[in-house]
């Protein structure tokens, strides 16, 4: 288990219900905040969990795509809304069988590489599921969506996909955890999407061509109906053993004002994203 995963104090907020008919750039806005707050020893080491439905959450590259905007129409033909994120990574379906976890640390007392803060939520994610650790690992599927270094599979169907935002000393490694319903499925509507936006129009940057098999829900994988709201019990109850104290806490006024500021620049530079020409 990764030493940083042992602290005095965790902070822990809740979002997985509270944020599930807002938009993720509010949790965008809400990682950018205690990226700073954590990172300037303004709070102590934070995990947060969120779920979001019916989004798809693009990637920069993504943005860029030659017809993007017929890719998005066809999103919200299916009720999902398109939004930009400001992480590295390319498109992610987020529902309300997916749960988001950030883990957000601070580097104050000693700088935490890129692989680290990757190796710290994974092993987060086998102390979670004790039943799977022995099966999960860690390396590229391709035929993906949103393909990566650290994308966890089990049997070469990836469930999870892992990105890192850095910010004022503070980092957030967050993941983004299919825990119920159709691996598949969320995939295939991925595919819908960049066949859209790409129409075999050669660009710079090569973008995947989505494999729906090759992913699956934990559920699926497992063969037992896990929940999001079971997931994020086991996670207390993981934060709870790995510290001697789990503070159950949302931002304080002084902290609203803060992930205020942070929210318009987020909502600003979405905007501006989306509706480059």
């Amino acid at each position: 288990m990764h030493p940083l995963l042992q602290q005095e104090t965790w902070r822990f907020i809740d979002q997985s219900i509270t944020m599930k008919s807002r938009s993720p750039l509010e949790s965008f806005a809400m990682d950018d905040t205690l990226c700073q707050l954590v990172g300037q020893l303004q709070t102590s080491p934070t995990v947060r969990t969120w779920v979001h439905d019916h989004t798809v959450v693009l990637g920069i590259q993504d943005h860029r795509l030659p017809f993007v905007q017929e890719g998005i129409q066809l999103l919200n033909s299916k009720d999902y809304q398109a939004i930009v994120r400001n992480s590295g990574g390319l498109a992610v379906v987020l529902d309300s069988g997916v749960l988001n976890i950030s883990i957000v640390l601070s580097e104050q007392q000693g700088a935490i590489n890129i692989n680290e803060g990757y190796d710290v939520m994974v092993d987060l994610i086998k102390l979670l599921f004790p039943e799977a650790a022995d099966k999960i690992e860690a390396y590229e599927i391709v035929g993906s969506y949103c393909p990566g270094t650290y994308d966890l599979s089990i049997g070469g169907r990836k469930f999870a996909g892992i990105s890192q935002r850095r910010l004022r000393q503070g980092i957030a490694v967050q993941i983004y955890l299919c825990i119920e319903d159709s691996g598949s499925e969320r995939a295939k509507l991925v595919k819908d999407f960049y066949n859209i936006s790409l129409k075999e129009e050669e660009t710079k940057f090569v973008f995947p061509k989505i494999q729906p098999e090759v992913m699956a829900s934990l559920s699926e994988l497992l063969n037992k109906p896990l929940t999001v709201q079971d997931t994020v019990f086991r996670l207390q109850a993981v934060l709870n053993q790995l510290s001697n104290q789990t503070m159950v806490q949302p931002l304080t006024e002084e902290e609203l004002e803060i992930y205020t500021f942070y929210l318009q620049r987020v909502l600003e530079r979405n905007e501006k994203m989306l509706n480059r020409k």
